[in-house]
């Protein structure tokens, strides 16, 4: 059964007092579940959630289908933590250095290393650079096992054609946290540097991220 709580240790009263610095992690979570559901508190689902997930990264990389199989937890308190972990993920990648150009790949970790390191499966994005080498938008190629017969070069170049990019970057995660390229990672890279060669718009860098650290694939792409 839900157990009461006197209004004034509830974490949201606690939130006003305090602020969101001064609350547990299972105080967090405890605004982002709610009111709980199917005879149990907002509390003692926030208690499961730290038990199974007590590092915050191993959270992050759970998704959204997984938190609604928790008992009680509903596709509604599922969606909140899901959208509050992307929010203080997005948060972490937009610093006032992002209003800098991309001047090489430290740049590139540094922008979506944060967001990459918590992701449980390949992901693969572009960034597109105008002139300047500021960057005017990222998107997500695909996700899932990196296949150069899978990415389509109009995939990738389709919306750099679009935004009038004057080139792009390559960003790809490995879950194991090794960012040592693959064979696969160098085909898809000759790949879409061919495709960039011929539509005027060249890749610069193929980025490939790990926990911590990341190699670059800039050497490798003709010029």
């Amino acid at each position: 059964m839900p157990t009461h709580t006197p209004p004034a240790e509830r974490p949201r009263e606690r939130l006003r007092r305090f602020g969101p610095s001064g609350l547990s992690v299972p105080e967090l979570l405890t605004l982002c579940v709610g009111t709980g559901g199917g005879g149990r508190s907002g509390r003692q689902i926030a208690d499961e959630l730290h038990a199974r997930y007590p590092e915050l990264t191993r959270l992050a990389a759970v998704d959204v289908a997984q938190l609604e199989r928790v008992s009680g937890i509903g596709r509604a308190g599922a969606a909140r933590i899901v959208a509050a972990i992307e929010l203080g993920r997005r948060c972490a990648t937009r610093d006032p250095n992002r209003a800098e150009p991309v001047r090489g790949p430290s740049d590139v970790f540094a922008r979506m290393g944060p967001r990459l390191r918590d992701a449980s499966q390949e992901e693969f994005h572009t960034l597109l650079l105008n002139a300047r080498h500021h960057v005017v938008r990222e998107v997500l190629v695909t996700r899932g096992i990196l296949d150069a017969s899978l990415i389509h070069p109009r995939e990738v170049f389709r919306l750099a054609v679009m935004e009038g990019a004057a080139g792009l970057i390559l960003v790809h995660n490995h879950p194991s946290g090794d960012p040592t390229p693959s064979p696969e990672d160098r085909a898809v890279t000759r790949q879409l540097a061919e495709a960039g060669r011929a539509l005027g718009i060249p890749v610069l860098d193929h980025v490939v991220v790990g926990h911590g650290r990341y190699v670059s694939l800039a050497s490798e792409i003709p010029r």
